[in-house]
Parts: structure tokens; sequence; C-alpha cells
């Protein structure tokens, strides 16, 4: 019978299983999969020997003949599921021996990703001693009878999965509440990180590929738009890039990286596809930095050509002569559309039509540099990070195992996308899974980007603090109904500013933690695991060490180790202190970990003083201020730099745009937080605009460098 069944599903489904061999570990063991769907059991069961059995539910087998004939033979393990007693039979037939199949989910999956799981599971686990296999299977979130939102198809291709045997790790003397809820919470870690682990080996190699597959899959829908009203879908993206890359491939000859001076608009991803079609690195520069820093960014990258448009740069008042005269040609993507011809469009949309797509001539493997971005600079001059394809596929891969984003979802991106977390979180990640993405050229045009959100329907936003706070001022408080993610990154989340979507708009900030280096997310909160105050988990694949510091209790300096991390600098002087660390990445941050694996940041080590001997976080002074004089309303923004000082070694210094503030009130804030006296400013200084970054934050180094000249 199993024999029949399994040559029906490789028929049917092209069905394969992998890594079966750990399904003969002796009892007491679970086997622990996904749930996605009304076959699951199906898959599984051709898999396994006879003595396995499922646990099923007495109750829903009376829902009819079927269900009484499916769930109630020698493969079940019946259950009342409203029966306090439900977890001893299962503990005691483990305890036995057995070996257990258990949908821990306890319901199939509305969303095709992970649900949270019943702790029930960690009791089981913990009284029992038993092993676990978790089990991934693959492609079933599409098959007609899921429940999950997202497109089906009639027989997609399946396939399961097998971890190793686990042993859960020893406790020690602990309550059993507390045991069942860490051991939940350690077999949902190794189920995503298993889903994360197979996606990357079976998944496609490089970015290109990636989006390509999702295209082939829905090539009618709509993926892209942007404030201009353009809309793209699959189609039309993946044939423009075809075109394009046709219409480059005799301007960009010479030199592996090519420039890309784009705003957020759909020909910027579409530039960046069609120089990956033609084997190219695309480096993306930040306008928003001045002329100067571009010049050196481009040159610490090599670059001879930069695309960009001629419209652009008349709105951004940059000179093409400059660029010039350093030695860059600039392609400007109006010269490039104006010769293309209407029979290359309709051919190259023929060959897509018809299954002939173009492909990469020689396609990059997950280590091949896939772009050039550049950090913020905030404390120095700009490095250039080089990311391969693994790393972005990772951390798109890390991302949508820990959320559970689906097919309806619509995200919405005014971060540049010359920050990494708008290039990858905001554009490369919804392209990859298959979301609509809206592009909008600035993040500072507060009562637009509300508008046009709300406009959309949108349901998934990126942003900042800083923007955040901005978008709390203007925004109607039914601006952002649809919402269901909101992930604030790049810079520290402030009280002040949850609490103020929290009233206005009814919206929970997921704060996430992140670095350029890292592709860039590290870690994230989610619905599912939330931890206010903190930035979240690890996500699946990472590792990290601390360092300690001198001068700070409970924490230390954070090293982060795993696939989505860096390649390398294009800075000799910074690449060889990287690569010393052997695959380690020295944040900078300090940061604690507390016992259930969330991540708090404590500030970056530059940004700590030393006052009379004691290290004093200038990010937790900050904190301590945002939001704490409404009186002048949200606008009122206070950062905090140091100067020498001969007694105390550092002095602090507010800095703020608000001239009525006054010192009385700044202790006061102080003091409401719980700080101490070293961490109260020696003075105030206004200044009419605190400087920022195109990403939001604040800039530091030009404020320090901006009160130094004002002396």
């Amino acid at each position: 019978m199993k024999t029949f069944f399994r040559f029906l599903l490789r028929i049917l489904f092209r069905f394969r299983a992998y890594d079966m061999d750990a399904l003969k570990t002796p009892g007491p063991v679970l086997l622990i999969p996904n749930h996605c769907s009304w076959l699951d059991w199906l898959f599984l069961w051709v898999c396994l020997d006879d003595d396995w059995k499922f646990v099923t539910s007495s109750v829903t087998a009376q829902t009819s003949w079927l269900h009484r004939k499916l769930m109630i033979n020698r493969y079940t393990l019946s259950i009342d599921t409203n029966s306090p007693y439900v977890v001893k039979r299962m503990a005691e037939f483990l305890k036995g021996g057995g070996r257990l199949v258990l949908f821990a989910e306890g319901r199939l999956s509305r969303t095709g990703t992970l649900m949270k799981l019943f702790d029930g599971t960690g009791f089981l686990i913990f009284k029992t001693k038993a092993k676990v296999i978790t089990a991934y299977l693959r492609g079933a979130e599409r098959l007609p009878y899921s429940p999950n939102p997202g497109w089906k198809k009639c027989f997609p291709k399946v396939t399961a999965h097998f971890s190793a045997a686990l042993v859960a790790p020893e406790l020690g003397d602990i309550s059993t509440g507390r045991a069942r809820s860490l051991l939940t919470n350690w077999l949902r870690n190794q189920v995503v990180r298993q889903q994360f682990e197979v996606e990357t080996k079976f998944g496609a190699q490089n970015v290109f590929s990636a989006v390509a597959q999702s295209a082939r899959m829905r090539p009618g829908q709509l993926i892209l738009e942007d404030a201009t009203q353009q809309k793209l879908t699959y189609r039309k993206l993946m044939v423009g890039a075809d075109v394009l890359a046709d219409a480059l491939s005799g301007r960009v000859a010479g030199g592996e990286r090519v420039g890309v001076l784009l705003p957020n608009v759909n020909a910027t991803p579409v530039v960046i596809l069609a120089l990956w079609r033609l084997g190219k690195v695309p480096a993306v520069l930040n306008f928003s930095s001045g002329i100067a820093t571009m010049l050196t960014c481009a040159n610490l990258a090599g670059l001879k050509h930069i695309v960009t448009s001629l419209a652009f740069l008349e709105r951004a008042k940059l000179k093409a002569d400059d660029f010039v005269k350093a030695g860059i040609s600039l392609i400007y993507l109006e010269d490039v559309r104006a010769e293309i011809t209407s029979s290359r469009k309709f051919f190259t949309l023929l060959r897509h039509i018809l299954h002939f797509p173009s492909s990469i001539l020689h396609p990059p493997s997950a280590v091949s540099a896939a772009v050039i971005v550049f950090t913020s600079g905030s404390e120095g001059v700009p490095k250039g990070v080089e990311l391969t394809h693994g790393n972005i596929l990772a951390n798109i891969r890390q991302m949508l195992a820990v959320t559970d984003l689906t097919d309806c979802d619509r995200l919405f991106n005014c971060l540049p996308l010359f920050h990494s977390f708008g290039l990858t979180v905001g554009t490369f990640l919804p392209l990859v899974r298959g979301l609509y993405v809206f592009l909008y050229p600035s993040p500072l045009h507060y009562r637009m980007v509300t508008s046009v959100l709300y406009g959309r329907d949108c349901t998934v936003f990126l942003s900042t603090n800083t923007f955040l706070n901005g978008y709390a001022r203007k925004g109607h408080p039914y601006d952002f109904r649809s919402l269901r993610y909101l992930f604030a990154a790049a810079e520290k989340l402030q009280e002040a500013t949850a609490l103020a979507w929290a009233q206005k708009y009814g919206v929970r900030i997921l704060e996430g933690y992140g670095a350029t280096e890292c592709s860039p997310c590290v870690s994230v909160n989610t619905p599912l695991e939330p931890r206010y105050g903190s930035v979240g988990r690890l996500l699946p694949g990472m590792d990290y060490e601390l360092e300690p510091v001198e001068g700070v209790e409970g924490g230390g300096r954070l090293f982060v180790r795993g696939p989505n991390v860096m390649k390398g600098y294009l800075n000799a002087d910074a690449n060889a202190k990287f690569q010393a660390l052997g695959g380690w990445y020295d944040t900078g941050d300090i940061v604690s970990v507390d016992a259930e694996g969330y991540l708090h940041i404590r500030g970056r080590l530059k940004r700590f003083a030393k006052v009379s001997g004691e290290m004093v976080s200038l990010s937790a002074v900050e904190d301590a201020l945002a939001g704490a004089f409404p009186q002048y309303g949200l606008r009122c923004q206070v950062a905090v730099i140091t100067r020498p000082d001969e007694n105390k070694g550092e002095a602090l210094i507010a800095v703020t745009n608000e001239p009525k503030l006054t010192m009385d009130e700044i202790r006061a804030a102080i003091k409401a937080k719980g700080l101490t006296n070293l961490s109260v400013p020696r003075e105030i200084k206004v200044v009419k605009e605190i400087p920022k970054l195109g990403t939001g934050k604040v800039n530091h180094r030009e404020l320090q460098a901006l009160m130094a000249d004002s002396k």
C-alpha cells in the first residue's frame, strides 16, 4: 500500500524525501512537521515505518465517514483535545518507547508559514526526554488543500526534509512551567532554522534566478509600482531587465562594477537586474551624501560607468561635470531607452511568453559578489561593503522564516535603495517572495507617505525612528488602518515614538537590529515573539559572542557570524581587520542578551563617554530625553555629544532644535528615567536643525564638527 502511494505522490507531486535515515531512530522520539495542508500526513506516512503513530483528534474524526476512516486506525493515536489528560496519554506512549508524529501547531497554518507551537509539546519533551526530529514539507502550502490565502496549484512540487535526531538541552532544576516554555521555544527555533537551511540548499543560488523563479510562477502579477504611477508585472519587470541588459551591454564594457545613481523608482531594480544579467556588480551610490563623498565611493569601487537619469540629476541638483572630470562616464537611461526599438521589445516579450527568457550567461554562485553598498559614514568616511548573492538571499530567507508574510501582503518602501535595509528587505525580499511593493522616492514627505500608503492599502512598512516621528505628527489616525507589520531599524526606537504610534494609530512597532555588513538584518521582533525594549532574537543561522568591555556590566561588545555577513570591505585596512576575525563581524555595539535570547542594545562603543571613571551611554541619555518635552511638540529633538573635560575626563553636551529648552527640564527628564547624575549634560547648545543622514539617523560626526567650529 505504501509503495503504491509513494509512486502516486512521485508522479503527481514529483515527491522526494531527504535525510530519511533519521527516521530509524528508536523511541521515544517525536516527529514535528510543519502543517500546511490536509495531505501533509500522506507525505509523511509513505516515509515512515509502521510503528510510527500520528496524533489525531477524536473530535475531528467524527466529522464524516472519511475522517473516521483516515483518523482512527492502527497508524493513529486518537486523543480528545478537550481532555485535561491528553498530554499525559501521549507521554505514556512515548515513555513506552513509542514513536509519535505530532503537528505541534495544533491546526493548519493560515499563513503558509510556521504558526505558534503549543507549549504542551515542550512539556512532552521535558517529561519523556524524547528525541526530536523536525520535518519541513516544502511546497505543501501551494496545495489546493491548504487554507493559506496565497495562490494554489493543483500539483505543485512537494518535498519532505528531515533533520537529524535532536536532543533537547538540559535545563537543570527548574519548574515544569518554565521548562515547557523554554523547550517549546527551543523547538520552534529548530523548526525555523531547518526551514532556512533547506531553502538555502534547495533554492536559487543567486538573486536574479530567485526573482526569475517567482516571475515564472506568476508572470501576470502586479509586483512593482512607483510614484510616477508606473506599474510593472513580473513579466514586464523581467522583459525590461532583458531589454535593458542588451542595450547596456556595449556601454558598460570594461570593469566588473557599475555605479547606480537613481532614486526609489521602478527603474532602479530593473537596472540592477539588467546588470546582473550582464555579469556586472552594481555599486549603489548614496546621492544624499554629497558629490565629494560619492566621488570618494566611486573611486573606492573603481567605477568607470554610472547608470543614472538626466531628469534625476537635475532634480537632485547634481552636476554631471563633476563625474566627468573624475573620469567617470554617465549613462543616461533616457538615452538608452531612446535606442530600444519596438521590435526588440516585441521579440523579447515573445521569448518570455514562450518560456524562453534570456538567462545569465555565466550564472553567479552564492559566493559571487552581488552588490556594493556603502556604510552611512556617521562616524567616519563611508566604507564599501561587498555583499554576495548568498549574503542577500540568506538575509531574505532568514526574514521569511521568522515572519508570516503571505502572498496578499503589500509592502511600502520609502527607504532609499542605497541603504541595505531598503535594498534587501524593502525591494528584493518582496521580489523574491512574490509581494507587491510600492517604491516612494523620499521618506521625508511625511504627509504624502501616509496618504499614499493609505491609498494603496499596504500591509508592511519599513521605517526608522526619526521618520516615524514625522508620520506621527502629520498622519491621520486612519492612514495606517491596513498595516500588519511595521518594522523599525537603522537607529534606536525611542519609547516616545512607540507610544505615539500605539496611541494614535493602534500599531505596534517591531524593532529590529542590523548593519550594512550583515545584509543588513541581524535580529528582529515579530508578532509571534515580541519583546518591547529589545531588538528581538538573532535570525536563524546566526551566532554571536560578547566581548567584555571595561566599565560595562551585564553586557559586552557584540560579534556576529552567519551566512548573511558580508564578503568583505573594499577599504584595504578595514578589510584586513575583518578577514583577521575569521568570519566574525565586529558590530561595535554594546549589547546584553537575556535568558530567552533577546538582544538589548546598550549603545555603540564609540557612543559611550567616560565620565568620572564611569561609562555613560550617550544613546541611553538621548532615549531618556526623546519625547520628554511634550510642551514643545514632537518636533523637539535632542542629540547628545561630548567634549573633553579636565576634571571629569569627558562632559556631555545636549544639542537641541528647541531654543526654549532648559537645563532644569533636562535634569528632570534624566532623573525620571532613573539615570544617575553622571548622565546629565553639562550644557545646552541650540541649532536650527540637527543634521541627519539619508537614512534618518543623527549625523553625530557632522554634529560634533559643527559644535567644534562654533567654539
